[in-house]
């Protein structure tokens, strides 16, 4: 375990030189949050035009005015949301391009994925890159789900180095250098099991844009729209991933299924559902946090008040939806994790999702497991100190009220006093 990490200004941020530096930057390079211009970039990025159907233009669109309407987003935050819907659109164009080139892509097999769906900061992370040690396993690398398919002409690198994956791992290293505490929040490190999620993002749907933006009209009109699309789209990608570097059998992971169980299951009807469970007010507290520090960079205000106030309010949205939708789940292929349980003996709750799957668990794969474990131990980046009281002006009792619904349905313990 590493050292505890206090943040002590989130409210009033004191930035270091690097911070500074890094909204310097991006006042000096002012973007027009407009669809033509991501649209343009892309093309120029990829040599590429055809887009596909335009329905995504009305949803990049909404992302863009939610954004550029925002006059508390920091030069840098409208730089980097810009550059992200850029890369989106280059993987729209590079998505179609492999499968015009390739249509036979289409009639890859995909089956019988183990999916993992709970809470952000509920474990889930840890216990997906736990199975993805399993060599028989096809998992999702982060530097793979920001690039799924290389752009054209681009050949490895020296000892057959991805250029994508050296992408990535400077984009990590930018992170860590802006937002040092993060890593102990939210590894980005490359080669880390990243969520599926990320291949909507071509299509533009998802809730992703709330953990990078203030968005609550995107919000609204995610949860208004039938996602089945979507997630067709989402599978279409994993299946150009499968083609591309076969493997036996997926292992995914995303807390937005939660409230998606619908076009989850409609999407991957045999998959087996490893389901996390954690005391939601450790969740929102962790949330919160996380998105006041990193707001430093990207608003002019981090307004923490605003943070909690909106995770409070989606937490307890996702939780509805998955208790909602829990019968769409087949019981036989459902399993249920305490998080509890998880800390306390990870590898009896991999053994429980191994007999749930049906897949043996064998020596060679509890060996690589175990040795992943080991070396990634929770916390060995330092552990943050998350305070409701001190840094949001709110009891755990006053959060916890939101969610006996939730809490006495699947018996989780109370966490924080």
């Amino acid at each position: 375990m590493g050292p505890p990490i206090r943040i002590d200004d989130l409210a009033d941020p004191v930035l270091d030189d690097v911070q500074r530096a890094a909204l310097d930057y991006g006042e000096a390079r002012p973007v027009e949050l407009r669809v033509e211009a991501v649209l343009d970039a892309a093309t120029a990025r990829t040599k590429r035009h055809d887009f596909g159907p335009g329905d995504f233009t009305e949803r990049l669109g909404l992302w863009l005015a939610e954004m550029d309407d925002d006059g508390e987003r920091t030069g840098l935050g409208r730089l980097t949301f810009f550059q992200d819907c850029v890369r989106y659109a280059a993987n729209r164009l590079l998505i179609g391009d492999a499968l015009a080139r390739h249509p036979e892509i289409l009639a890859t097999p995909f089956e019988r994925p183990i999916i993992v769906v709970g809470l952000p900061r509920s474990g889930t992370t840890h216990l997906v890159n736990l199975l993805a040690a399993d060599p028989r396993l096809r998992s999702l690398p982060l530097w793979e789900a920001s690039e799924p398919v290389p752009l054209p002409g681009e050949s490895p690198g020296p000892g057959g180095a991805d250029p994508r994956r050296d992408r990535s791992l400077r984009a990590w290293q930018a992170m860590a250098a802006t937002l040092p505490h993060m890593a102990a929040m939210h590894p980005m490190h490359p080669d880390h099991v990243h969520e599926e999620l990320e291949l909507e993002l071509p299509d533009f749907s998802s809730y992703t844009p709330e953990w990078v933006a203030r968005c609550p009209r995107w919000r609204d009109y995610y949860l208004a729209h039938d996602q089945r699309a979507h997630y067709a789209y989402l599978r279409t990608v994993l299946q150009i991933l499968q083609w591309r570097r076969p493997g036996d059998r997926w292992v995914l992971k995303s807390p937005q299924h939660l409230e998606q169980l619908g076009p989850l299951m409609a999407t991957f009807p045999d998959a087996t559902v490893v389901v996390t469970h954690r005391d939601p007010v450790s969740v929102v507290q962790s949330a919160a946090t996380m998105m006041t520090y990193a707001a430093r960079l990207h608003y002019r205000r981090t307004r923490p008040g605003y943070y909690l106030g909106y995770w409070r309010d989606r937490i307890r949205r996702l939780l509805e939806a998955s208790v909602r939708d829990r019968p769409l789940l087949a019981p036989d292929r459902v399993l249920d994790v305490v998080f509890d349980d998880l800390v306390a003996d990870d590898m009896a709750v991999v053994t429980s999702i191994y007999e749930r799957a049906g897949m043996p668990l064998t020596e060679e794969a509890e060996a690589a497991i175990r040795s992943y474990r080991d070396t990634h131990r929770r916390g060995a980046a330092g552990q943050v100190v998350y305070d409701l009281r001190r840094d949001f002006e709110v009891s755990p009792a006053e959060v916890r009220a939101d969610f006996g619904f939730y809490l006495d349905r699947f018996g989780v313990r109370e966490e924080v006093a």
